[in-house]
């Protein structure tokens, strides 16, 4: 075991207190040559399975254990501190028994026994001692608190009762970090061993990994609890000492109690702890009829599901097709028993029959799972396999044993109720979501540690706006690819340090949270496998993450909530309530006219994965016509294949021709046109051409998308064998062989876009043929978002729907289509003004069913006032929530206060019985008059409505505009952040606001603040732009701006190049754009002549073409170009418009490496491989880029100078084609 066992450790685990890595642990546990090690973290054991994993691989043994929290009370009390203390205490697992045992006792101190910490008590302690081993733990143990405070009787006390828990498997522990407290308890406790006979056991508190680690994690703690370094108040560990240190250094340091430190080894000796990987602990399904297997009872399920799917089908009275169908259905049921699967398609097809019985939508189907017959006829999914050609080995393979993943789509708003009644059903015990954990991303990282440090604001937001917008983007990548972070590191020590101290706590887990679909279901309880903690009411929560439980063979099911289904159900409901018959999908033409009609318009916004800016741009080049097509574009428009789009397009109008690898595979590509978009062509593929089963053919898929070279020449061995085999020529399967390792990694499960597709035509479908309704559910769904209804909205009224305003006399909570003279409008919902609660609008609405509200006094006299107040009755009039009332929104407001008093008077007066009775009859005696004042000019009510409503409902002062503005093609503020960096627009609005500063160079500037009907931006005018236009920036003034797009972490700025105000008599021909950029090209490049071309005109459409930007849409990523930025951050203002005024840098050198660039290698996915590719061969040349489309040249910035070589010339060759690369 070696001279020493560390016994007491934290990782990251122990969430903002633990700083050490669990590699880095066992990487240098190792490194001291230790043979075993311990997890000890607080309160959890989230971190037991990859520690577990990680000291396995280096030959250490991994000891699991907990610092669990002790009362010495019981846990069903919850009294304060001070009544009832909470102790610490180590535990460690021996052997199952006792990890099984810790695992219970850590889900008892969350589930049952949290306050203030997870604790557990004695009567816990002693129902799960067996196969433990327990320390006294630290300074915040029950011993050591004792004997700190001076009781001795009461350590001793303690102390004997763990013994009499644990027998000789209790320890007392010896601790030493320097600290005075240890000093005195050192003592005791060596006195408390000798009295006691109890042994002792050496240990550190490890936090961290290295001494000079103390510093990360004091900045974990004053992440954790809101502090900054210099408070000289907040909590700290008045130590350094609490790392990994060698046995030779705890020698040292315990010299006086050798036998401490030999009980180290004593304890790693007993345990002993083997965990089994790759199992499968299925559930059960019950109840099965008598007589009846798992598999027999869902093969009769399956019998009477095929004859109710397929029996209104015409081909069913077809005995060979039926033969066909039942063929498959049997192949796939005895691949399923033979995977031990039967259960587990019994437990889905068990909650779906529920969810549907409930009337709660669920989704056709997502990922592979589709491709499935057993799943088609249990209604588990709702995509034909055989119909669209979905193979069931892509889901299930027998030549590959994994875990089935089924994951279903519910409506986001009733999801939980299936989550419930699986719950229900299976017992609390063994269903449970999943953990996951947030991390501190870079930009948080450097946010987090700037505040802790307490650096100045800007010099913090200053270094993270630095490093590049991209998902997964590191601190040190950052530092790699951001020259202007690396300059301004070395420039600035402290940016320096803030980024070193960032990079040390990025990735480390911040917090814990429910993985937002994940559902584990077990056979027996969950502690026996996970550990759990306090989740939602009804559900606990695993603490282990979904790839340890799966690896421990936990079966993970996802629930997702999917809005599109609520909205879908929401839009049925209204459409069956104006017919009066129930909506029938299946009475839907699959190529219906209009569907089609309104894709290839791109008039997208709400549609399901075809909303996006880009979406729109494909499809009104693609002009789908079939259901092919929606598939295809869903599994096109992604990062890699979307360089394929524009040869799927022109192949689809044949505009060039369709070419086949081999005429054989004719029948497998001939829906998309010859190109490889699925991975189930690559499955086909394998199978026509070398004789693989469609198992074997999904083992190739896997094995050649990794890219290993060896796993590559393995099998293309193995394909070329098997295609000569089959009459291919060696030449033919070679070649065919190297298109699918070129598609490998593109090739998406084509049963998952056909799933989407259907929900994709769906919404399409209802758009185009039930716009209102449709329109007020997606209202609906975004109730609460400003945004989102305001771009909803003006989709509405694009399409001549109008949206009312909200009326206390029709008005529902929510969005709701109303009939109109004009065929039918959207009224809007209660909950959408602001200040206007649930209470009060549940008021509104029950008074209302007693009849209309005939006047504001009415509606004083009749809504309850405590919930319906001033406030309330203010925002409903500024809304025009009471329009239909007589009076108008100004004399409504100014009348209000009196008769809300009128209307309170008047309820005590009948209260006490003192109106004027006639008969039966009630007779007011009093009314509140109108006052004569002007109404509302339009602007105010435009702002009313604005501010609370999000939108404006009685007009928009763009409206005089909208002919001019619909013919230049704005773009719009809300859809900008889906641009790539860089692109050059054109956006119209009105000036809300601007802010003029003096840049260090004496020069004016401003900032001002845009808006149009959906959005608003900040718009930024350098000096130059600022002094040629500054007479336009003007509160209230519609103008047209042209700009360069700069997105920043969360937002976005627009420089101004151009504005033009919107009544100018010659707008049309003043609008000019810089060029547009070819798609993927450099962004920020070279501004346009004065001469430039309006953006009306033909050439500039036919250059808009060429753009294609609908190649940055699609990835995280979005920056497709091998340039950055020529201006500078917008922020600070003064730096940029220095930067904007300094020009590029002069050559350094007469030599540059030329790039051509052929119209056929102009895509997207290519420019971005060439940036990577430059970026990575750094040195002295400049790069100049020629396009040959345009026969212009672009020289790009000195951040991509490179130093040629054979290798990288021969890679950009393989890019750009031969001869494609020169030095001049």
């Amino acid at each position: 075991m070696g001279d020493f066992v560390h016994l007491h450790v934290h990782s990251e685990y122990s969430l903002l207190d633990g700083a050490a890595r669990i590699d880095d642990l066992v990487g240098r546990a190792a490194e001291l040559g230790m043979k075993a090690l311990a997890l000890t973290d607080h309160g959890v054991m989230y971190g037991a399975i990859p520690f577990y994993k990680a000291c396995k691989q280096r030959g250490i043994k991994p000891i699991i254990g907990c610092e669990v929290y002790f009362t010495s009370g019981s846990i069903r009390q919850k009294g304060s501190r001070q009544e009832q203390p909470i102790y610490h205490l180590i535990l460690l697992a021996k052997n199952k028994t006792g990890y099984q045992n810790l695992m219970k006792l850590c889900s008892i101190g969350h589930l049952e026994g949290y306050h203030y910490k997870p604790r557990i008590d004695l009567e816990h302690l002693e129902r799960y001692a067996e196969g433990l081993i327990c320390t006294s733990s630290c300074l915040g143990s029950e011993v050591s608190q004792h004997l700190l405070h001076g009781r001795y009787d009461e350590a001793k006390e303690a102390a004997l009762r763990y013994r009499a828990i644990f027998g000789d498997d209790f320890f007392l522990e010896l601790q030493d970090h320097g600290l005075t407290e240890q000093k005195k308890v050192l003592q005791d406790m060596l006195r408390l061993a000798r009295d006691t006979g109890i042994p002792l056991v050496a240990t550190n508190d490890v936090h961290y990994v290295h001494e000079p680690d103390h510093a990360v994690q004091d900045i974990l703690i004053c992440i954790g609890t809101g502090k900054t370094i210099d408070d000289e108040a907040r909590l700290k560990f008045h130590t350094s000492q609490l790392y990994l240190k060698s046995p030779d250094e705890m020698a040292e340091l315990f010299a006086h109690a050798p036998e401490a430190l030999a009980n180290t080894l004593e304890v790693a000796r007993r345990c002993d702890l083997e965990l089994e990987f790759g199992q499968s602990i299925l559930p059960e399904f019950a109840p099965i009829p008598d007589g009846m297997t798992a598999g027999t009872y869902l093969a009769r399920l399956c019998r009477q599901g095929l004859e109710q799917r397929y029996g209104a089908v015409e081909e069913w009275n077809d005995a060979a097709w039926r033969s066909k169908l039942e063929e498959r259905l049997h192949y796939e049921l005895s691949v399923i028993e033979r995977m031990g699967y039967s259960d587990y398609f019994l437990i889905v097809w068990d909650f779906i029959r529920f969810a549907h019985e409930q009337g709660i939508a669920t989704g056709p189907g997502r990922g592979s799972s589709a491709g499935s017959i057993v799943a088609y006829v249990l209604r588990i999914t709702d995509v034909d396999p055989i119909r669209y050609n979905l193979l069931f080995e892509r889901f299930l393979n027998p030549e590959r044993v994994s875990m089935p993943d089924i994951d279903i789509d519910f409506s986001d708003l009733r999801r939980d109720e299936v989550i419930d009644y699986v719950v229900r059903k299976y017992g609390r015990d063994r269903v449970a979501q999943i953990i996951t954990f947030g991390t501190m991303a870079a930009k948080g990282a450097v946010r987090d540690v700037g505040r802790v440090l307490n650096l100045p604001y800007g010099e913090v937001d200053r270094a993270a706006k630095l490093i590049p917008h991209q998902l997964g983007m590191t601190l040190e990548e950052a530092l790699r690819t951001s020259p202007d972070l690396k300059a301004l590191a070395a420039k600035q020590p402290k940016t320096a340090e803030l980024l070193e101290l960032a990079m040390k706590v990025e990735g480390m887990p911040r917090h814990a949270s429910t993985h937002a679909a994940g559902v584990v279901i077990s056979r027996e309880p969950l502690t026996q496998y996970v550990p759990l903690q306090e989740g939602t009411e009804q559900t606990a929560l695993t603490q282990y993450t979904m790839e340890h439980l799966e690896s421990i063979g936990l079966l993970k099911m996802d629930f997702l909530g999917l809005r599109t289904l609520s909205i879908i159900e929401r839009t049925l409901e209204w459409i069956s309530e104006q017919t009066g018959a129930p909506f029938d999908w299946t009475k839907v033409p699959a190529d219906d006219p209009a569907t089609y009609e309104l894709l290839s318009r791109g008039d997208t916004t709400g549609i399901f994965q075809l909303e996006s800016a880009g979406m729109r741009r494909v499809l009104k080049e693609l002009r789908p016509s079939n259901f092919e097509d929606i598939i295809s574009v869903l599994a096109l428009y992604r990062p890699g294949p979307m360089e394929f789009i524009p040869k799927y397009i022109a192949c689809k109008h044949g505009l060039q021709p369709v070419e086949y690898p081999h005429e054989a595979l004719e029948p497998i590509l001939r829906d998309t046109c010859g190109i490889i978009i699925y991975q189930e062509q690559i499955m086909q593929i394998a199978s026509k051409m070398a004789g693989f089963s469609l198992g074997e053919a999904d083992l190739l898929r896997r094995a050649v998308s990794k890219k290993k070279r060896e796993v590559l020449d393995k099998e293309r061995g193995h394909f070329v064998k098997g295609s000569l085999s089959q009459s291919y020529s060696e030449a033919e399967a070679n070649r065919v062989y190297d298109m699918i390792v070129r598609f490998a990694d593109y090739g998406y499960p084509r049963a998952h876009a056909t799933a989407y597709g259907v929900l994709a035509f769906q919404t399409a479908y209802l758009k185009a043929h039930y716009p209102v309704p449709f329109m007020a559910s997606m209202l609906t769904a975004v109730t609460g978002s400003h945004h989102k209804i305001a771009e909803y909205a003006d989709d509405c009224r694009r399409m001549g729907i109008a949206v009312l305003p909200p009326d206390v006399n029709e008005s529902g909570f929510l969005f709701t289509p109303v009939a109109t003279e004009n065929g039918g409008a959207i009224r809007f919902g209660l909950a959408a003004i602001k200040n206007v609660g649930t209470h009060a609008i549940e008021s509104i609405i029950a008074e209302r069913r007693t009849g209309a509200y005939a006047s504001l006094i009415d509606f004083c006299r009749r809504v309850d006032l405590r919930v319906c107040n001033k406030r309330v009755m203010e925002s409903l009039i500024q809304g025009g929530a009471l329009d239909s009332l007589p009076g108008h929104r100004s004399q409504q407001l100014a009348m209000l206060e009196d008769a809300v008093d009128a209307a309170v008077k008047w309820r005590k007066d009948r209260e006490d019985l003192q109106l004027v009775l006639d008969g039966f009859t009630e007779e007011v005696s009093w009314e509140v008059e109108y006052p004569e004042i002007p109404p509302f000019t339009l602007t105010q009510k435009l702002e009313l409505e604005r501010e609370l409503l999000g939108l404006y409902i009685s007009g928009s002062p763009l409206d005089d505009f909208d002919a001019v503005l619909q013919k230049l093609e704005m773009d719009l503020l809300s859809r900008l952040q889906e641009y790539p960096d860089g692109s050059d627009v054109m956006v119209a609005g009105l000036v809300i606001s601007n802010k003029t500063i003096v840049t260090k160079k004496g020069q004016p500037m401003a900032f001002m603040e845009l808006e149009d009907r959906v959005g608003k931006a900040e718009v930024v005018l350098f000096p130059e732009t600022w002094k040629k236009y500054a007479p336009l920036v003007q509160k209230g003034k519609p103008v047209l701006v042209v700009a360069k797009l700069q997105l920043g972490d969360e937002d976005y700025k627009l420089l101004a190049d151009q504005l033009i105000a919107l009544d100018d008599p010659h707008l049309e021909q003043k609008a000019v754009k810089p060029a547009p950029l070819p798609a993927g090209s450099p962004r920020g490049g070279q501004r346009r002549a004065s001469g430039s071309t309006p953006r009306g005109s033909a050439s500039a459409e036919a250059a808009r073409e060429s753009r294609s930007r609908y190649a940055a849409a699609a990835s995280p990523a979005a920056d497709q170009t091998p340039e950055g930025a020529e201006r500078k951050a917008a922020d600070p203002p003064a730096r940029a418009a220095e930067a904007a005024a300094s020009g590029p840098r002069a050559a350094t050198t007469a030599q540059r490496v030329y790039m051509r660039i052929s119209p056929q290698r102009e895509q997207p996915a290519v420019l971005e491989s060439l940036k990577r590719l430059i970026a990575g061969h750094g040195g002295p040349l400049p790069v100049v880029l020629y396009y040959e489309r345009t026969q212009k040249t672009l020289g790009l910035s000195d951040h991509y100078k490179v130093k040629p070589s054979p290798e990288l010339f021969a890679r950009i060759e393989e890019l750009l084609g031969k001869e494609s690369v020169k030095v001049k």
